[in-house]
């Protein structure tokens, strides 16, 4: 992202220094004519800019640059973080293809996919938060300073507390997903039981938050055929679960290297003090140093998904 960024600077500098915009007649008001448009109607040239250097402009930029990473590391400090959070790259022009993972299938591939790393080959993972039970204020100022894109998966029976606190999560980027109205063990439900709890969340969500979801996580990462089914029939496109989860004191893997991997997804959940031994800010302040400690970088997973 920075080369890109370094190379638009360039080439506004190679501009501002006379070379035509790419398949601009010569003569045609293009940047080098050496013609001004005639000051007051009267003939008269109005004076000339000065012309930007390439190196100009590329100083500039690095200078502009310099101090917006200098700001990010201040931000990180405050927080209580040990290294400035890595930046992203761009989106992906075109996202990539979803699969079931395997051994998660359930026998049919057209079913929503269940899947816990999106196959990218960007170091970036993402940041997911399941639930609703804490609604810690501080948890949003936290990530809207340190700019770090994260996405909730919502059960209506704990939201419903406090439907306000997840309207300003939503007004800060966050998308909003499908995490059922009560949070059941689904397998242990009948199809038409199970279609009410991702339908009725859906109906939730779009009456509360304007927005029906296309993602779903079924609680606990338990699911069945039915559980897909009644997905698929209810609009959701992709079930994301998770191969890492963060805690205030700890991260669990799921994967055998107990390592991060392009594309993963990180869980975590809504909690305080009262039921994890630390804050919600503590649980950010251990992932993001692990997931920045291994050279990652948390990007937008609707970005990619």
């Amino acid at each position: 992202m920075v080369a890109a960024l370094l190379v638009a600077a360039l080439g506004t500098a190679c501009a501002a220094e006379g070379t035509p915009a790419p398949g601009a007649p010569p003569g045609q008001g293009g940047a080098g004519t050496g013609q001004a448009p005639a000051a007051g109607g009267r003939g008269e040239q109005a004076p000339q800019a000065r012309p930007e250097t390439a190196s100009g402009a590329l100083g500039a930029y690095v200078e502009r640059f310099r101090k917006a990473q200098a700001q990010r590391a201040a931000v990180a400090r405050r927080w209580g973080l040990k290294q400035t959070p890595l930046l992203p790259p761009d989106p992906p022009e075109v996202k990539p293809e979803i699969t079931f993972r395997k051994g998660f299938g359930v026998g049919d591939p057209s079913l929503p996919p269940v899947f816990t790393t999106v196959p990218t080959k960007d170091r970036v993972v993402f940041l997911t938060i399941d639930d609703g039970s804490d609604k810690d204020p501080e948890l949003l100022r936290m990530m809207a300073e340190l700019d770090i894109p994260y996405s909730a998966f919502l059960s209506d029976y704990l939201v419903k507390e406090d439907y306000g606190y997840f309207k300003r999560m939503q007004g800060l980027g966050v998308a909003l997903h499908n995490h059922t109205l009560t949070h059941p063990y689904m397998p242990a439900l009948s199809y038409k039981e199970q279609k009410r709890q991702i339908c009725g969340q859906q109906d939730t969500i779009e009456r509360q938050f304007g927005k029906r979801p296309t993602l779903f996580r079924p609680p606990y990462g338990n699911y069945d055929s039915d559980t897909l089914r009644a997905a698929r029939a209810c609009g959701i496109k992709a079930v994301p679960l998770w191969s890492a989860e963060a805690f205030p004191d700890r991260m669990e893997w799921r994967e055998w290297d107990r390592d991060l991997h392009p594309g993963d997804i990180v869980l975590t959940h809504f909690r305080g003090r009262g039921e994890w031994k630390g804050s919600m800010a503590d649980m950010i302040r251990r992932a993001m140093d692990t997931i920045t400690e291994r050279g990652y970088a948390v990007a937008r997973l609707e970005d990619y998904v």
